[in-house]
């Protein structure tokens, strides 16, 4: 197995097309992943799960069905709307073509801007990470994973080059849960060993979910940015500038201070289409796809803790889990209600990495063996990906 080495991430890192870049991050994590099994045993790493969950991001980057499922939802969700908005326009004598340029003024202005702004999000977060931890584990295993004996001070030295304090700026947790990792390594006590394993996997988690809380913002509030305009491109649509529409607009808005009722309706559209489109986001990106099924984030996992975890002893990890964990050893409420709450977000990511620690389909790889020589050839692969 090919382990990605320092440069491998930075070159990753610096490839300006997000679909390669992408396939890419998630084949290296998938690479990673595999060595550090090779110390620790079939116990799912940090790296694990952050293959799937990149494999999930490369859906938004390379914008599959979002634009399809939103056209199509506007047609349904939003007839009332729409057909509001047509009427009165034709009562003022603005013309019967309307339906279909506003349909066209929909999906090109507002609903593929929204799909681009996801894109770029999600890929700006998936590049974020792997550049800053898919660093750090490539460089642990240069300096650290070969020890056939413990060395702490070889732990302390590759920790001291992370920076100190809490994240979205400090290291600290990832500091942690390095030394987890390395004491792990040698741990006699199995008990102790896969939940400092667990305790790793969580502090990393935690910093990873911290850094990524912009792009996660970015993403889920992509509905109600550019709302201004919109609204303009609509009210140009209808009353083009320089017609006498437009001066007709001007001289009511003079004399009496107040918007039309097609104004009234177009702001009602936009409204109505805001809230369709975050609700559909939040369904699209609130969904992980792993090799043997679904999860919806905003459901409970239904799931029961692996016996060797159902039981927490060690001392940290009891204690992070006091601070993330808002239902303790119950997975009662762990579906996600806000996705952009990062509390909410981490207490769902907690249950799930205790719950899928030894779940061996998780290990599978992520591409076929010719998608990952097409990759590594600098090409994007053929294929689902």
């Amino acid at each position: 197995m090919h382990s990605p080495n320092m440069a491998d991430i930075r070159r990753i890192s610096l490839i300006n097309n997000p679909v390669l870049r992408n396939v890419l991050i998630t084949q290296s994590y998938y690479e990673l992943s595999q060595i550090i099994m090779s110390r620790t045993g079939s116990v799912a790493n940090w790296c694990t799960f952050a293959t799937w969950a990149s494999k999930q991001a490369g859906q938004s980057i390379r914008k599959e069905d979002l634009q399809r499922t939103l056209e199509a939802r506007v047609d349904i969700e939003l007839l009332k709307e729409f057909q509001t908005l047509i009427t009165i326009a034709a009562e003022m004598g603005i013309g019967s073509s309307i339906k279909i340029k506003l349909h066209a003024l929909v999906k090109n202005s507002m609903i593929i801007r929204v799909v681009d702004q996801i894109g770029e999000a999600v890929a700006k977060g998936n590049k974020k990470v792997f550049e800053e931890i898919g660093f750090q584990f490539a460089r642990f295993i240069a300096n650290c994973f070969n020890n056939a004996e413990p060395d702490l001070q070889s732990c302390e030295l590759f920790c001291r080059e992370m920076l100190d304090g809490d994240p979205p700026d400090g290291q600290q947790y990832l500091k942690r849960a390095f030394t987890n990792y390395y004491m792990a390594f040698f741990e006699h006590d199995e008990q102790l060993r896969v939940e400092k394993l667990l305790l790793a996997n969580l502090e990393i988690g935690f910093h990873e979910q911290t850094r990524l809380q912009p792009e996660i913002l970015a993403s889920l509030n992509a509905a109600f940015t550019g709302k201004d305009t919109f609204r303009k491109e609509v009210i140009d649509f209808l009353f083009p500038p320089g017609s006498w529409l437009s001066q007709v607009r001007f001289l009511y808005l003079k004399a009496t201070g107040k918007t039309s009722r097609l104004e009234a309706a177009i702001d009602r559209l936009i409204m109505e289409l805001q809230h369709l489109v975050r609700k559909q986001i939040t369904a699209y990106l609130m969904t992980l796809n792993l090799p043997h099924e679904s999860l919806l984030l905003s459901r409970d996992l239904q799931r029961t803790y692996p016996l060797v975890l159902s039981s927490l002893s060690c001392k940290d990890l009891v204690e992070l889990m006091a601070k993330i964990d808002t239902t303790p050893d119950s997975l009662k409420e762990s579906g996600a209600e806000d996705w952009a709450d990062l509390t909410d977000r981490m207490h769902f990511i907690t249950e799930l990495f205790r719950c899928y620690q030894f779940d061996e389909q998780l290990y599978q790889p992520a591409f076929k063996p010719d998608q990952v020589e097409a990759m590594k050839r600098g090409e994007i692969p053929m294929g689902r990906l």
